[in-house]
């Protein structure tokens, strides 16, 4: 039987188990067996020896400099995308515009978010991570700090705009960058990236109770006998001015500062080195190779894998027989012609559809962002004023009410922790838990509805915070690890995208609903957009319930 096995064995199309392999470079290579490497593309083998290497470091000085990095990215992004619900109110005081026009901030920053998502998205999987991963900082930070300056709601529109732009690629950047180099087992510090996020919402909270309520128009834009916009003043009458006004601005000022220090960090402080599996795409293995060398020194190691293991596989590859093909990589993919490359640019799309499973996972992540940027984008920009009217009902002052605001997005850090901890489980944990925290979201939205005394106000909002922060902590995070890092950049950006762009038309159409004498003036217009809110949070629970199951927690590529 054992002499019949064998000769069956050495007749498949993989190499036997006594393989040339193993008798002329020994049973490893790289550090990783020989048959863990059948059936693979020669892209797909080179992953796995560097996905060995990356192990063999463990959480090493250099991977914790990254991951807190990524996670300045996750921090400004929250931390901007509160800022627009927190000064909208005081805006809207001083400018004057109408109700019905209040949607436009948060569209204009969506409409930012989306193309930068976009195009952050696509350019990390073309000019590397390394760049794209300082530039958007350094655009926001440039683009923030002349908010403050506006003196128009134009104006202020547009600059909301780049400042989306620059923000918007922030996630599927940092997430794609964590990824690959952190270890395998250590993929929950992913999900925990977004620890970052309610964090940046609390600093931005507690920065503008420093500001907005002591440096903005007196009587206050809460109070019943609120000064109009000196826009609108006719004659000599009282209104509210820049000057009256400055607490929003103070704000800016301080939110661009801080984008600023931490592209100085990323830029001038920690030189992050290109990512070894892009380089290794681009038919750059001596960078690879020199990359992980110095990752290795830098954690006081010696490198396991050299340029000779990366030729050895080079000379022995059969990569013909794969279930994941990556046209155009490596070397072949450096002596294509300029047309050739093109081509091999766009054929990374077709990878999102390579087969029926994918084509299905692809579809419902887009649904899923979908749906959830819809919901928190209308409750990131309505929920803070709706809150503050409520709280004007019950005779609570603007700095009362500017001091709840920590209450209710301080625990979203405990969220996180929730997600990170179940995205530990494996498989059904990441699947269960989104499908668990979306629905606790919506149902809190609704609950919201028909509530309006200071402690279950300030719960509801709690809790639809705390469920979001654990919801987006193991989808950011569980996102790039089913897609292949040749297109990892671009699948993270595509799915951003099309949350983005519903993001943009969720309050537009909720602006629709607002009577022109504002927000705090018709209970049953802000019932209905909270209802717009929730519903559409609840379409997470379907998707996410339709994942191919196979492909929650496969190792990534």
């Amino acid at each position: 039987m054992g002499k019949l096995s064998n000769e069956k064995i050495a007749g498949e199309d993989s190499p036997p188990m006594t393989s040339d392999y193993e008798q002329n470079h020994g049973p490893t290579v790289g550090g990783v067996s020989w048959d863990q490497l059948e059936g693979l593309t020669l892209y797909e083998k080179k992953c796995k020896l560097i996905n060995h290497e990356v192990d063999s470091n463990g959480m090493g000085k250099y991977q914790w400099y990254i991951w807190g990095l990524c996670g300045f990215g996750y921090f400004i992004d929250l931390l901007w995308a509160q800022a627009f619900g927190l000064m909208l109110a005081p805006l809207q005081q001083e400018m004057g515009f109408p109700a019905n026009q209040s949607g436009n901030i948060s569209t204009a920053f969506s409409a930012g978010l989306t193309a930068g998502a976009f195009t952050w998205g696509v350019l990390v999987d073309i000019i590397g991570r390394q760049w794209a991963f300082n530039l958007t900082c350094l655009f926001s930070a440039a683009f923030g700090l002349g908010l403050g300056g506006c003196t128009t709601y134009t104006g202020f529109l547009v600059v909301t705009a780049f400042i989306g732009f620059g923000i918007g690629g922030n996630i599927p950047i940092d997430t794609t960058i964590c990824l690959e180099f952190i270890p395998q087992n250590k993929r929950f510090l992913l999900a925990l990236l977004s620890i970052f996020q309610p964090i940046g919402v609390t600093i931005c909270s507690a920065i503008a109770f420093g500001f907005i309520p002591k440096y903005s128009c007196s009587p206050g834009f809460i109070e019943k006998d609120a000064l109009i916009s000196c826009n609108l003043a006719t004659g000599g009458e009282p209104c509210c001015s820049k000057a009256d006004n400055m607490g929003w601005r103070y704000f800016a000022f301080t939110l661009g500062s801080i984008t600023l220090f931490i592209f100085f960090l990323r830029f001038v402080v920690f030189r992050f080195k290109e990512s070894p599996k892009f380089l290794v795409y681009r038919g750059k293995d001596e960078k690879a190779v020199a990359t992980l060398t110095y990752i290795a020194n830098y954690n006081k190691r010696e490198c396991g894998l050299t340029l000779a293991d990366f030729e050895t596989l080079q000379a022995e590859s059969d990569s013909h027989h794969s279930g994941a093909e990556l046209l155009g990589s490596g070397a072949k993919q450096a002596a294509l012609s300029l047309g050739g490359k093109v081509k091999v640019e766009f054929s990374r799309y077709g990878l999102l559809f390579k087969n029926k499973d994918v084509a299905i996972l692809t579809i419902l992540v887009w649904l899923t962002y979908i749906c959830d940027f819809w919901g928190f984008t209308l409750a990131g920009t309505y929920l803070p004023a709706i809150f503050a009217c409520k709280s004007g009902d019950l005779g609570l002052s603007l700095t009362q009410t500017y001091r709840n605001y920590l209450a209710i997005y301080t625990p979203g850090i405990f969220g996180v922790l929730l997600g990170a901890m179940m995205y530990r489980v494996p498989k059904l944990g990441r699947q269960l838990t989104m499908i668990i925290t979306s629905a606790l979201m919506g149902i809190s939205i609704f609950v919201f509805t028909a509530v309006n005394t200071q402690p279950a106000n300030i719960g509801l909002n709690m809790m639809e915070y705390f469920f979001q922060s654990a919801f987006n902590a193991v989808l950011y995070g569980w996102t790039p690890e089913v897609f292949p890092a040749p297109i990892r950049g671009t699948a993270c950006g595509l799915a951003s995208f099309w949350g983005r762009l519903f993001g943009i038309i969720a309050p537009l159409m909720a602006q629709t609903l607002l009577p022109a004498g504002g927000i705090c003036s018709d209970v049953q217009a802000t019932t209905r957009i909270l209802y717009l809110a929730g519903g559409l949070t609840l379409g997470c629970v379907l998707t996410i319930s339709l994942f191919p199951r196979k492909l929650v927690g496969s190792e990534s590529m």
